[in-house]
């Protein structure tokens, strides 16, 4: 069998030499007037009818071009045509650059400058590609008041971002969760430095090391298919054609902590004097100050007390049994380092390095009042009162509880979670005759490390009137105000440290071919084919310890304590957090002698290995001189070893247990492209997908607890998520910069995965284990998502005057879905439940103006509700509120390379909300208040 490949690859070779010594090839590079490359313009000789598309770095190649003189044309929406000429010489391979600038538009003369050349670039690329994708450029990011590239991301079409601290951290895709999607940072997988799931943390990078977002929502069959709702390719930035010196500086203040942001970035690039080597620096901080305040609950329906014979159950309407009140004091400090390089040896072979290191400090102290119900028996005839099926007076435990970390000049008597990503890739783009090779390995790893992470709780009990009636905002108050202040009644409960590390490592690896044929006889027509192999190591190593310091602390009156009672707390002035245990005392102690608490962490370390290998076929070929079509074929094998911890009462470690598991998916494709017209063009597409389980989901793992009459298994023979996804789009191009698009997409998806909840009816886990309730993932049998999309941009050149450079940016998801095979804790299946994390309705809008020296934008973003994690019932069900964001920013350039900006996000106070079973029952709300920046960048360029 390797015998007859090698003979194949030998064929291939000489054929393509023979061809090439009756032609040439062209090598080219199309920029723009500032020396930035023009990603995916349409380049073609029309007397040849040859052509191609740039790639993400603005570079072309068209081979089998026949000897002579021959005239490029270049095209791009809002763009003057450029065109040029190239003599080819047989056996030989011509290099061209091509420099394109901004057109007047018909009637109006309006310049595209400032965001609408970012929106030029991002639209020519959408309507060059060959599959459903959406661009955004680097200059178009920077229209947008966004640090981090989860807050850009969220501005296409089709997507949400879950957040955390106020930050877009987790991306939804056409309403798909987070770990249903893909992130490639210049193609090659992030890491995830998340311990329990797949999700990589978007904002971990900045936005302003990014060159280029590329959102895929169908795949072509050269792509890993591990990406049910879309893939989301990051690419950094390259060098220049030229000197390139680019800096920001910046500050700013939060309105929560009244404290300062500080950001400053740098890029430095240039090419050699033969222009072979080309290099690009760039570094980036952020350095913020701020935090959250924040109310949570759980509710219950059913209320238990002490009859003084036994404990008696009855049913009442939805109350708070658990309330929380949390202060947070965040400072975020987020770096990142870029090095880029390429080299070109001639004109047929070049390479690249790629490199970024990020790195992101995360110092908090948290700050917890937390009220939960006793236990039944606890609860006596007396000490309760239920109104109008309400309870409203009852005994609570009342817990203050400090979250800190050691003194040091790392930790700050704060936890410190520190998260780093790094990705290196060396690759290269080769012409071999008419076959075109190119290929890339990478190294990525991904960390998230938090030692010596402490907790100091202090408790006591107390009889609390239960207010829920405003459910939205729930609150408990003692009956005897006196109880909440008196510190000497909180006795010591426990003073831990904690240290948790979690490591994921990618090796990647992918050679692609791509060959010349046309089958129609229509120009522009090729087959590629290739293999990627992946292979990745997963680990968490956590522990924890228990420290008894009750007789040097008894009470909370023994100990330093800080006042965090706010009036201004942006959930209500009324809640009153009182005195809690000094961060800067618990930093202080020495903790050095605790006894180990294996039930805190043994369930959750776990070590996984993934290997994928992957290939592909797929012919793109142009049918008629408006009809092309891509049909392929991807087949990836997966291979997994995951070990875990069998662990019994809490505490006994039993031994680790390792499976081992693989599959194969076999993933074919079609794509059609209809160019109606010069402006509209017409897509379809049939794909196949899929979504790998998380690494702790297929850990096998198993944790009886017998205190609890629990019992928490991992599930080694999960199945992949697998999805038939059908998508039809249509898209009118503007002559002034603009689209006017809609489209729908359905998925048929099987094997979604959920966590089931059932109750055991024998000891199958062991004597004494009946009537355990028992948590594990499982398969659910099949799910559809059904979705509609609509977008629309524009520059408004027809109204008179200044109005004509006033832009409209609007995008609008419609998403609903459905599954089977979800069962609740009676082993009885859920019907009309939604996929998790499908959010039916998203928009993004803008409204912007831009002349030559002003540009200002209010950009607006929604997300609608959508059921977050499923319960045992559907009262039980979390689900992620709606979110309403609102931006603005203003830039004013003072000369061609100097300009300063200002920025306001979140003008809406948007808090992040979950709820249970209903939108009015909070579960948690949690605000950050506003955000202020401003500051000055110089952006100087020399073009050889």
């Amino acid at each position: 069998m390797m015998k007859k490949q090698y003979a194949l690859l030998l064929t291939i070779i000489c054929f393509s030499f023979w061809g090439f010594a009756q032609n040439g090839n062209i090598q080219g590079k199309v920029i723009d007037e500032n020396g930035l490359s023009v990603p995916f313009s349409n380049v073609i000789i029309e007397a040849l009818s040859k052509g191609n598309l740039s790639d993400e770095d603005g570079k072309f190649t068209i081979v089998g071009v026949p000897e002579g003189k021959h005239a490029i044309k270049v095209t791009y929406i809002g763009y003057s045509t450029a065109e040029t000429s190239v003599t080819v010489y047989a056996g030989q391979t011509a290099e061209v650059t091509i420099v394109i600038r901004p057109s007047s538009v018909a009637l109006e003369d309006v310049l595209i400058t400032g965001y609408n050349s970012g929106q030029a670039k991002a639209l020519n690329a959408q309507k060059n590609k060959a599959n459903i994708t959406n661009i955004v450029s680097t200059d178009q990011i920077g229209k947008f008041p966004d640090a981090n590239i989860g807050d850009a991301v969220k501005r296409i079409p089709g997507i949400t971002m879950q957040v955390d601290q106020g930050e877009a951290r987790n991306i939804i895709v056409r309403g798909l969760a987070p770990q249903l999607n893909s992130v490639t940072l210049n193609g090659s997988r992030i890491p995830s430095a998340e311990g329990d799931n797949r999700n990589v943390q978007m904002d971990l990078i900045p936005a302003d090391m990014i060159q280029l977002i590329e959102v895929t929502k169908a795949l072509t069959p050269d792509m890993d298919a591990d990406a049910l709702g879309g893939a989301v390719n990051l690419v950094t930035r390259t060098s220049p054609e030229g000197f390139r010196l680019s800096a920001t500086a910046g500050s700013g203040i939060n309105e929560i902590s009244g404290k300062r942001i500080l950001n400053g970035a740098f890029l430095l690039g240039d090419r050699s004097k033969n222009d072979k080597f080309g290099w690009m620096l760039s570094a980036s901080i952020n350095d913020n100050d701020f935090g959250s305040h924040d109310v949570e609950a759980e509710w219950s329906d059913e209320f238990e007390y002490f009859n003084g014979t036994d404990v008696e159950t009855v049913d009442v309407d939805p109350y708070t049994n658990v309330y929380e009140q949390r202060n947070y004091i965040v400072q975020r400090v987020r770096r990142s380092f870029s090095a880029n390089f390429d080299y070109d040896f001639d004109n047929n072979n070049s390479i690249y390095l790629k490199t970024i290191y990020n790195w992101r400090d995360d110092r908090e102290n948290r700050y917890v009042l937390e009220h939960g119900i006793l236990d039944g028996e606890d609860i006596e005839v007396g000490d309760f009162t239920i109104e109008n099926n309400v309870p409203t007076r009852f005994p609570v435990e009342v817990v203050r509880e400090t979250k800190g970390g050691i003194d040091n000049n790392r930790n700050k008597n704060t936890r410190l979670e520190d998260q780093r990503m790094q990705n290196y890739s060396l690759g290269g783009d080769h012409l071999v005759g008419k076959l075109k090779v190119d290929w890339m390995a990478s190294y990525a790893k991904a960390s998230e490390e938090r030692l010596n992470e402490r907790y100091a709780v202090y408790e006591t009990e107390y009889i609390i009137n239960n207010d829920v009636s405003n459910m939205r905002y729930p609150l408990f108050t003692p009956v005897n105000p006196a109880d909440a202040d008196d510190m000497s009644a909180f006795e010591f409960a426990d003073i831990t440290e904690e240290n948790q590390y979690t490591e994921e490592q990618d090796i990647n690896t992918f050679l692609n071919f791509e060959w010349p044929l046309d089958l129609f006889g229509q120009g522009n027509s090729s087959i590629k084919f290739g293999g990627r192999g992946r292979f990745k190591t997963k680990y968490r190593d956590n522990n924890f310890f228990e420290n008894d310091l009750e007789a040097m602390y008894p009470t909370l009156a023994d100990v330093p304590t800080k006042n965090l009672t706010d009036p201004d707390y942006l959930v209500g002035s009324k809640y009153k957090a009182g005195y809690f245990a000094d961060n800067e005392w618990l930093g202080s102690l020495d903790l050095s002698g605790g006894d180990p608490v294996p039930d805190e962490y043994l369930r959750e370390n776990f070590d996984v290995k993934e290997d994928v290998y992957a290939a592909y076929i797929m012919a793109d070929q142009k049918i008629t001189d408006k009809l092309s079509m891509i049909v392929g074929l991807r087949v990836e094998n997966t291979n997994l070893i995951a070990t875990g911890n069998e662990i019994e009462d809490e505490d006994t470690f039993l031994g680790e247990v390792t499976r081992e598991s693989s599959y194969t998916n076999v993933l074919p494709g079609v794509h059609f492209k209809f160019n109606a017209t010069d402006a509209t063009v017409l897509r379809f597409a049939w794909t196949n997908t899929l979504a790998r389980p998380n690494y702790v989901d297929i850990v096998p793992t198993v944790d009886i607890v017998h205190g609890d009459d629990e019992i928490f298994i991992g599930n080694p023979a999960l199945d992949p998520t697998t999805s038939m996804n059908f998508d039809i789009m249509a898209e009118h191009y503007f002559k002034s910069v603009g689209i006017v698009s809609g489209g729908a997409f359905y998925k048929d998806i099987k094997d979604f995965i959920y966590t089931s909840q059932f109750e055991t009816e024998d000891d199958t886990f062991g004597a004494g284990t009946t009537g355990f309730d028992v948590y594990q993932p499982v398969n659910g049998d099949k799910a559809s998502v059904f979705g509609l999309e609509f977008s629309f941009q524009r520059q408004l050149d027809f109204l008179p005057g200044f109005a004509k450079n006033f832009s409209v940016y609007a995008n609008y998801t419609y998403v609903t879905s459905s599954t089977d095979g979800i069962r609740n804790e009676d082993g009885e299946e859920r019907e009309d439940l939604d996929l998790p994390n499908t959010a039916p309705n998203l928009f993004n809008g803008s409204l912007g103006y831009s002349d030559k020296k002003f540009s200002a934008r209010l950009s607006a973003n929604f997300s609608d509700a959508y059921i977050d994690e499923i319960g045992g019932n559907a009262f039980e069900d979390r689900y992620y509120d709606q979110q309403f964001f609102l931006d603005f920013n203003a830039g004013f350039n003072i000369t061609d390379n100097l300009s300063v900006y200002a920025d306001v996000n979140n003008i809406t106070n948007q808090s992040l909300r979950y709820f249970q079973g209903e939108r009015d029952r909070t579960m948690q709300t949690e605000y950050y208040g506003r955000r202020f920046t401003f500051g000055v960048k110089y952006d100087l360029f020399n073009r050889k």
